[in-house]
This record gives C-alpha cells, sequence and structure tokens, in this order.
C-alpha cells in the first residue's frame, strides 16, 4: 500500500472517532470543573464536622487544583508511550476513584485521607485538559479548515464542561447529596475513560525514529526558549490571570452597581455563556490565519471586552459587557490550541499541551486569590488593571515577534 493510501485509510477512522472525543472530552472537562465545587459542598456536611465549613472546603478544593503544576511530570510519562490511550485511560479512572472515595470518606476517617486522594486527582487532572487535547489533532484531516474546526468544537467541550460541570453538581448535590454527586462525577470520568480506550491508537509515521522518554528539559525548551510557544504562552497564561478573577469581580461590580450577590453570580454566568456561544461559532466558522497572531489579537480583543465590563454604568450594559468578554475567550482559547499543535515538537507533545494547560490554570487560580486579597482597591480598578496587564502582554508580544522576524 503507497503512503497515501495508508494516511487516508488511518485518517478516515479517525475522524469517525471524533464525536466519541467530543463525548469523552466534554465528560472528562466537566469532572474536572465540577470537583472543586462539589468538594466545597461536602465540607458544609453536619457529618463531616467542620468547625469552619468554608476553610476546610477551600483547602479541599486546593488540595484539587493546585496539584495540576505536578502535570507535566505525567505528560512526560504520556509522551514516553508508543500509545498513550491506555496512559490516559489510566489517569482518567485514577481521578475518578480517588475523587469518590474522597467524597465517600470525608468525615468518616482522618482528613489526611481525603485530603491525600484530592491531591492524587488533582495531579491527574491536567490528563482530563491538556492531555486529552494533545491527542485531537491525529483525529482530523490534516488540512488548516479542518484541524480549525476541531480545535473550535475542543473549546465547545471545555465551554459545556465548565458551566455544567459545576451545575451538575450542584443539582445531585440538592437531591441525593454532596457525596453522590462526587461519585457522579467519578462515574462520569470512568466512562471517559471507556471512551478514550475506543479512540484510534497514534501510528507513527514509517520513517520516525521509535519512541524514547524524551528528556523534561525538552518540554520547557519548548515553551519557555525563544520562538512563538513562549509568546503564545506568556499571553495566555497573563490573560488566565485576568480570567480567574472574573466570578470575584462579578459579584463585587453588582454590588458596586446596587444590585444583590445572585446578580454578581449572573453576571459570572453570562460570562462564560459568552464562551460558549462563541464556542460554538468558532466552530461554525474556523479561525484562519497564524496561530500565534490570533492568540495576540484576541487576548487584545478579549482585554478590551475587560475594559468594557470596568466601564459600565448600570446593570443591563454589565450583562452586555460580560458576554461580550467571554465571548472573546473561545476563539482565543481555540487559537491558543492552534498555536500548541503547530508549534509543540512532536517528541514533547503531550508535554507541551499538559504543561501550558497546568501554567493557565495556575495563573488562574493566583488570579481569583488576588482579586479576593485586593478587592478593597474596587472592582473597576482591578478590571482596569487586568485588561491594562493582558494589553501589555500582547503588546510585548507583537513587539518580540516582528523582532524575531526581522
Amino acid at each position: 500500500m503507497s503512503r497515501a493510501a495508508e494516511m487516508v485509510s488511518s485518517v478516515v477512522p479517525a475522524r469517525r472517532a471524533l464525536p466519541r472525543y467530543l463525548v469523552a472530552a466534554t465528560l472528562a472537562r466537566g469532572a474536572d470543573a465540577g470537583g472543586a465545587v462539589g468538594v466545597v459542598l461536602l465540607a458544609t456536611l453536619p457529618a463531616v464536622g467542620a468547625t469552619r465549613p468554608a476553610l476546610l472546603g477551600g483547602l479541599l478544593a486546593t488540595c484539587l487544583t493546585a496539584p495540576h503544576l505536578l502535570g507535566p511530570l505525567l505528560a512526560r510519562w504520556l509522551d514516553r508511550a508508543e500509545d498513550g490511550r491506555g496512559r490516559l485511560a489510566v489517569g482518567f479512572v485514577t481521578y475518578a476513584a480517588a475523587v469518590a472515595a474522597a467524597g465517600l470518606l470525608l468525615g468518616r476517617v482522618p482528613v489526611g485521607v481525603p485530603v491525600a486522594l484530592l491531591i492524587a486527582a488533582g495531579a491527574c487532572g491536567p490528563l482530563l485538559t491538556g492531555g486529552l487535547s494533545s491527542r485531537l489533532a491525529a483525529l482530523l484531516a490534516p488540512d488548516e479548515r479542518a484541524q480549525r474546526r476541531g480545535q473550535g468544537w475542543d473549546a465547545v467541550t471545555y465551554g459545556i464542561g465548565a458551566s455544567a460541570g459545576p451545575a451538575v453538581v450542584a443539582t445531585l448535590a440538592a437531591l441525593v447529596g454532596p457525596r453522590m454527586s462526587l461519585v457522579g462525577l467519578g462515574a462520569a470520568t470512568l466512562l471517559a475513560a471507556a471512551l478514550v480506550g475506543t479512540l484510534p491508537p497514534r501510528v507513527p509515521a514509517r520513517d520516525s525514529p521509535a519512541r524514547v522518554g524524551p528528556p523534561a528539559r525538552g518540554a520547557l525548551r519548548a515553551v519557555l526558549g525563544p520562538g512563538p510557544l513562549r509568546r503564545v504562552t506568556g499571553v495566555t497564561t497573563v490573560a488566565a490571570l485576568t480570567g480567574g478573577a472574573i466570578s470575584v469581580l462579578a459579584v463585587a461590580l453588582a454590588a458596586d452597581l446596587g444590585r444583590q450577590t445572585v446578580s454578581g453570580a449572573l453576571l459570572a454566568a453570562v460570562y462564560g455563556g459568552g464562551n460558549l456561544a462563541a464556542a460554538l461559532l468558532v466552530t461554525a466558522f474556523p479561525l484562519t490565519g497564524a496561530p500565534e497572531r490570533l492568540t495576540v489579537r484576541w487576548a487584545a480583543l478579549g482585554a478590551v471586552g475587560i475594559a468594557l465590563c470596568a466601564a459600565v454604568p448600570s446593570f443591563p450594559l454589565a450583562v452586555v459587557a460580560f458576554a461580550l468578554a467571554g465571548a472573546a475567550t473561545a476563539p482565543l482559547f481555540a487559537a491558543t490550541l492552534a498555536a500548541r499543535s503547530a508549534y509543540a515538537p512532536d517528541a514533547v507533545r503531550a508535554q507541551v499541551f499538559v504543561s501550558t494547560a497546568a501554567i493557565k490554570v495556575a495563573a488562574a487560580s493566583l488570579g481569583t486569590g488576588l482579586a479576593g486579597v485586593l478587592a478593597p482597591l474596587g472592582p473597576r480598578l482591578l478590571l482596569v488593571a487586568g485588561a491594562s496587564v493582558t494589553l501589555a502582554a500582547a503588546t510585548g508580544a507583537t513587539v518580540s515577534r516582528r523582532r524575531s522576524d526581522r
């Protein structure tokens, strides 16, 4: 069989696997997003016996999110595999078992046990996000339009997961209790693991060398060394810092506009709704152009949207501004996926995807914390500051690219 025929025969079944990938990705990202909400609700159970439930809930949520920074170590393990489906599935199953067990055991055993389980689950979290995304390109036709449309669909799974995951957890907690809501997240992740196992294997090129364990410094060099990937990572990290503060600043801005706390939650929901709507548009009308320039452009547009949020004089206009700001995040994320796919060396592809995802999670967590610490400065000033640093990062990346082009 000719090389071209081999490529066609491998791409066609891979493209048929895309719906299974999207279902698995939606389930996994929903579980990843809903886990923190679930453990916070769990800490409020009288049976848990926490004297300060909010403090315990925050500690448990941190145990689930902070270990994302360990993701690059698992990504190296993933990159060493000839076919990473099995190792992805192991990560998914570990997350499912650890989250469900922590939910069932908290308040019934010493707190260190569920804490350790949540740390183990958090370390696997990046495999549910960047690790799974690293396999997407192989499921798509090689032309740019098909790749960009697939990246748009991947952005949709993140948008649905980020909104549906916490909502499903809250609903299950109300119906059957927080413990069972975490068990439900575990079940969803197990189903995602089963679907990952049905994806086509990664087929290396005939003339490619045997895969060996790439050194961790290879991924660091790819992400932090001179080049477009470093500039893209820098811009998206700064944008994530601002994005992580949105939920806190939305509540504060609603109060500044004379509205109740629930109105702040509405603004945060509108921000997520704008993201999801734009992700669907990006899927229908794929982005075109160089991934680096697209990333910088949409980061700048998102910063403009954040600045508009700071300037609104009334709540209805705040709803519009938050929807526009949220809408810019979907094409930004799709452009980031395109950049990772285009610029990541094949030997460290999973490490690049997982490392950049982990950096974004850490930046978003830092943004949330900073928003709480700096809250006395007022939401408008903090929104302007967030927009300013993102615009500065976009400008710096543009200047660096032009110098590099010369």
